[in-house]
């Protein structure tokens, strides 16, 4: 038990060889001798050797000792002297418990707290303001919200403290909205409330989205004429930058007197938040300085607005100044590479995580998965899924998606149903991934039958990128007509993509009719793109059709069409899994907390 280890654990500290000194030798140097070794956190050794040399110490040394570790970077000594002390029979007075409080709070032993907050009501020192505010820390910190608020209940007299150190107990839980209605009645009460309130308060109306509420807590704070100290303007940061109001962030950054790393990182993701790039990167140029969070949220903030170049050059940046990139780094480093292709960098990335032992969570096996299949590494992306520890259905997804876009159809059909076997639920994508093997191994039937088993069987609604992949699923195979008629039973619009699909296999199978009602569709939806003038053209020009190739590209050249720069595709994944959880994760990671 841990106050039993806290007893036995203090002797370790005493030197047997320290002669032993007299408390009548000289009380009044000693004392003074020993407070400042021990409020001081460089001599706290030094006071506790002194200690140990006085013979019969008082109770107001024991006290200096408890209150000289509860603040040390080892409270867990505190309560080994506490309790040295009260197994000499010394039982404290009620200047010992609002330190013990403090130690017994920063370690988390509630254990250890209830048996001193019994020995505080039996001394009657419960009925002090002092110390029930140290009690009601001292179970809020240890998440012992019931009996936080009973003994805040039971105070005849509370101060802001009070309000403050139930209130900070209730965020550190995530019990917003109770934290807004203690607020409340704090009001009620007429207590004023302070920086380390309005943090708390702003805090829970962010998790919460109450903007309204949050901006009447603004109001209050210039009322109230509210000192905005480096949390509380950090919070605020967040709060506007949550929300894109990134003009109001800029002031309340402006006006900082004294800004920390968090303030500048806030202030960078909420002009991430707005899309501007040319902002943040000015305001990270101007950082006095930077770490991991400051380069990560760059990193992340490029791959979010498609400059994936920019990411990796950047990534590469972070490297030269020898910053230690963390697993949300990495995992948005390799999203970018997998979007440009860069299998070199994302090696080498991927080389850097195992030499240094960086953190490799579902999130980064996700990334370096996607990285792999995207750049046509499908070895590698199974190895790495093969390794990793803890799978969700993200990781399956990527496994079963590269796998068909890459032209293992039946792997990724065994791989779908290995994931059923295991019991993970499939996600929208799994089903575009199934889709898109069924069509490039010619799987009508079974596509088809996988389609139809989406809602009934697994209740995910089918999405246009769904109807799109059946469509190409039977335009592959020569069912145009039916492809067509599919086409007219969807519950949506079909959108240029589609008529897309069947244009290119009209034009493949010279289905004229079917390409002019595709091109028609095509022309009244995407007028600008040459791709479909081009595909239709070329169709026409399959069938001999000389005369409305003319007229087609003639149409081409009415409309002022640019010639095509690429091709289009179906998009597969929607947005990235791995690099939208990454900026999640970031944002979690950066999370403003007051004192």
């Amino acid at each position: 038990m841990r106050l039993t280890k806290a007893i036995t654990g203090s002797t370790s500290l005493v030197n047997p060889n320290i002669k032993t000194l007299h408390t009548d030798s000289d009380p009044s140097s000693i004392y003074h001798l020993l407070k400042s070794y021990a409020l001081s956190s460089t001599n706290i050794l030094k006071a506790q050797t002194l200690f140990h040399q006085i013979h019969r110490p008082t109770l107001s040394l024991w006290n200096l000792m408890i209150r000289g570790w509860s603040q040390s970077d080892q409270p867990i000594e505190a309560i080994c002297m506490y309790n040295l002390m009260y197994s000499q029979g010394i039982v404290g007075n009620n200047h010992t418990y609002p330190f013990l409080f403090k130690a017994c709070a920063r370690v988390s032993d509630v254990s250890c707290g209830r048996i001193a907050h019994a020995r505080v009501l039996k001394l009657g020192f419960e009925s002090l303001l002092f110390v029930s505010n140290s009690l009601i820390h001292m179970y809020a910190s240890c998440g012992d919200l019931g009996f936080a608020r009973k003994v805040f209940d039971g105070m005849p007299e509370r101060d802001l403290v009070s309000w403050n150190s139930l209130i900070c107990g209730y965020s550190q839980c995530k019990r917003f909205r109770e934290v807004l209605g203690l607020f409340e009645a704090m009001q009620v009460a007429n207590v004023n409330g302070d920086a380390v309130t309005m943090v708390k308060v702003v805090l829970a109306c962010n998790f919460l989205g109450e903007w309204g509420v949050a901006d009447a807590m603004v109001k209050y704070i210039e009322e109230n004429k509210v000192q905005i100290d480096v949390y509380l303007g950090n919070t605020l940061i967040d709060m506007y930058g949550r929300r894109g109001m990134v003009h109001l962030a800029r002031e309340v950054f402006d006006r900082m007197r004294h800004r920390n790393m968090v303030s500048w990182n806030a202030m960078i993701m909420g002009y991430w938040k707005v899309g501007n790039l040319f902002a943040a990167q000015e305001l990270f140029n101007a950082m006095p300085q930077r770490d991991v969070i400051s380069w990560t949220s760059m990193i992340t903030g490029y791959s979010q607005a498609n400059q994936f170049t920019e990411a990796v050059r950047l990534f590469k940046e972070m490297m030269e100044a020898k910053v230690k990139p963390d697993e949300i780094t990495v995992a948005s480093v390799l999203s970018a590479c997998a979007h440009i292709g860069s299998l070199d960098v994302g090696e080498a990335v991927h080389d850097y995580i195992r030499k240094y032992d960086v953190k490799a969570d579902v999130y980064v096996g996700n990334a370096l998965i996607d990285m792999y299949c995207k750049c046509g590494v499908v070895g590698k992306a199974l190895e790495v899924f093969k390794d990793m520890r803890k799978k969700d259905s993200v990781s399956w997804t990527a496994v079963i998606v590269g796998l068909a876009v890459n032209g293992f159809a039946d792997s990724a059909l065994n791989f779908f149903s290995q994931m059923l076997r295991e019991g993970f639920q499939p996600s929208p994508g799994a089903f575009v991934g199934v889709l898109l093997a069924c069509a490039h191994a010619g799987l009508v039937d079974e596509g088809l039958e996988y389609f139809e088993t989406m809602e009934k069987v697994y209740g995910v609604t089918p999405e246009k990128k769904h109807y799109g992949c059946v469509v190409d699923l039977l335009s592959r195979s020569g069912n145009l007509q039916r492809a067509y008629e599919f086409i007219k039973t969807m519950p949506m619009a079909p959108d240029d993509v589609v008529w897309r699909i069947l244009l290119s296999a009209s034009q493949v199978h010279g289905n004229i009719p079917l390409a002019e009602i595709a091109t028609n569709k095509l022309l009244e939806l995407d007028p600008s793109n040459s791709g479909n003038y081009v595909l239709s053209s070329n169709t026409y020009a399959g069938s001999n059709r000389w005369e409305d190739v003319i007229k087609m590209r003639g149409l081409m050249e009415e409309s002022n069409v640019q010639k095509p720069s690429g091709s289009s595709s179906i998009e597969i994944n929607g947005s990235n899994s791995s690099q939208d959880s990454c900026f999640v994760k970031l944002q979690e990671k950066s999370k403003l907390t007051a004192i």
